[in-house]
């Protein structure tokens, strides 16, 4: 293994003594029965636990099964059992408020929260700590032997994405073939600039499919990996600065802060170490994507795909120039088309349903919810739920979502789930949770309600009735209340109508 180190703060530790400390747990974890597909959940913001507790589930050939952080114990409580997880990883300061959903026979083995988490995120130092009673994942690490068997077959995370019916699914891939994994590698290499001896900042949470996708590879190919506690605009140009930073993965809310800079700022700091800016997760608005353009040079490229799917498309610079607004051309192995709602192939500059496939990735489907796999199927191909066309010259362009799908800053987000927690306050008789243009995050939250007769609902207060159930960012940030909600004659609420003057407004459809 190379030099590479995890930096976070003031700490640092070279990937040599990670991996160390993984092959530790891994014996630990095998120890306690984790085997060849068994799942170990871990709820952590990104630090050295998370690499350290991934590649021991590797090692074991057991899947790692990253949990959103910002969770409540209701939603973190339905992955821990839906996944089966035989372990918990989890900081500090995020067990109090998951402490409900764990079994008293469930190992859960607790992180200190670092200074610079506690920081960023402004908690008493307090919260860090470990409770009283609760297991140290660093004091139980040194007391294992480190793993010496081979590793068993290779698995990818199972990260956890939602679907229409608001209940999250587990994403699990078959093992990997040394050519599958050969093939994955090449591709980070060619599309997101992951080239041995890389040296990057994380700047996305790594229990979303990308980053931990970006984070594991830069892992694998022995780079500097610095990871910043929570993105902060002025924060991240000090930091390529001073590390020389080759690569990063950025969504598109990202971009728009950066922007914000006040332009003295963003002259302050020396840039030229920079070869690739990937970005991806949501639609990036042409005229933010040109400044970034003109400000880091011709290093932004652009990927389109799904935790599903993987990258599926590319493009860099000069073909985004040459066709604004695409979000590429297949890659090597990957599969395009476009079908409309009769099922035909549609030609080039017609709008449907977009379907796709890397052809090796491994396949795979939702744990437990084969059905589920098989909705989002058509000739070997599968849908994110976008549509699109293709030009002539074989580029693909979205137009649209056919699901409900919000994404806010780069975060997917199911209306489904929300709707079902507010249908739960007292006084709402109906409801519709839909996306409504953002200037920052490109969507935020909108619910619509019709109150039962007499009921005295507030926007926030309906907002508090939902904090104990659902995470922050889940809360509809604008409430409005009418008489009735339009409806289509299958009975469903119609919500085009509720959505399209907002977007109209906007003068965007996505």
């Amino acid at each position: 293994m190379s030099r590479g180190r995890i930096i976070s703060g003031t700490r640092s530790i070279t990937l040599e003594d990670v991996a160390a400390r993984a092959a530790r747990a891994a014996q630990g974890l095998h120890e306690l029965g984790v085997g060849e597909g068994d799942a170990i959940a871990l709820m952590l913001r990104n630090d050295f636990a998370f690499f350290e507790a991934t590649l021991a589930a590797v090692t074991l050939g057991a899947y790692a099964v990253p949990v959103n952080w910002h969770f409540t114990a209701e939603e973190a409580g339905y992955i821990f059992e839906d996944a089966g997880a035989k372990a918990v990883v989890i900081h500090a300061d995020l067990l109090p408020q998951v402490r409900a959903a764990l079994r008293p026979e469930l190992p859960v083995f607790v992180v200190q929260t670092p200074p610079e988490i506690l920081n960023a995120y402004r908690l008493a130092p307090e919260q860090g700590r470990l409770p009283e009673g609760a297991t140290s994942w660093e004091a139980w690490l040194p007391s294992h032997q480190p793993w010496t068997a081979p590793p068993k077959s290779f698995r990818s995370s199972m990260i956890y994405t939602s679907g229409t019916t608001g209940h999250p699914k587990g994403v699990r891939r078959r093992p990997m073939n040394a050519e599958q994994n050969e093939r994955v590698a090449q591709l980070a290499r060619d599309a997101f600039g992951i080239t041995p001896g890389l040296r990057t900042v994380m700047t996305g949470p790594m229990y979303h499919s990308a980053p931990n996708f970006f984070a594991m590879h830069s892992f694998r190919a022995g780079g500097t990996i610095v990871l910043q506690p929570r993105f902060d605009p002025g924060e991240l140009l000090r930091l390529v600065e001073r590390h020389q930073v080759t690569s990063m993965h950025m969504v598109p809310t990202m971009f728009v802060r950066l922007l914000k800079l006040p332009p003295d700022v963003r002259r302050r700091y020396d840039l030229s170490s920079l070869r690739t800016v990937v970005h991806a997760a949501a639609p990036c608005p042409p005229d933010i994507k040109r400044q970034m353009i003109d400000w880091f040079g011709p290093v932004i490229v652009e990927y389109y795909g799904g935790t599903e799917s993987g990258a599926v498309t590319f493009c860099d610079t000069a073909q985004w120039l040459a066709h604004p607004g695409t979000v590429g051309t297949p890659v090597t192995g990957g599969t395009v088309r476009i079908y409309g709602d009769d099922g035909r192939v549609l030609p080039p500059g017609q709008v449907g349903d977009v379907y796709m496939r890397l052809a090796f990735y491994p396949e795979f489907t939702y744990f437990g919810k084969d059905d589920k796999r098989r909705e989002i199927e058509r000739d070997g191909l599968i849908t994110c739920g976008d549509m699109g066309y293709l030009d002539e010259d074989g580029f693909l362009y979205l137009c649209d979502r056919r699901r409900d799908m919000v994404i806010s800053g780069g975060v997917n987000i199911y209306p489904a789930e929300i709707e079902a927690a507010l249908h739960n306050v007292p006084g709402v008789r109906d409801c519709a949770v839909f996306g409504i243009p953002d200037e920052e995050f490109g969507e935020t939250l909108a619910a619509v309600i019709a109150p039962e007769d007499g009921a005295a609902l507030t926007p926030t207060g309906v907002q508090e009735a939902l904090r104990p159930h659902l995470a922050a960012y889940k809360i509809p940030r604008h409430v409005e209340f009418r008489d009735e909600l339009p409806r289509e004659d299958s009975g469903k609420i119609f919500k085009r109508k509720l959505r399209q003057p907002f977007w109209e407004r906007a003068g965007r459809n996505i």
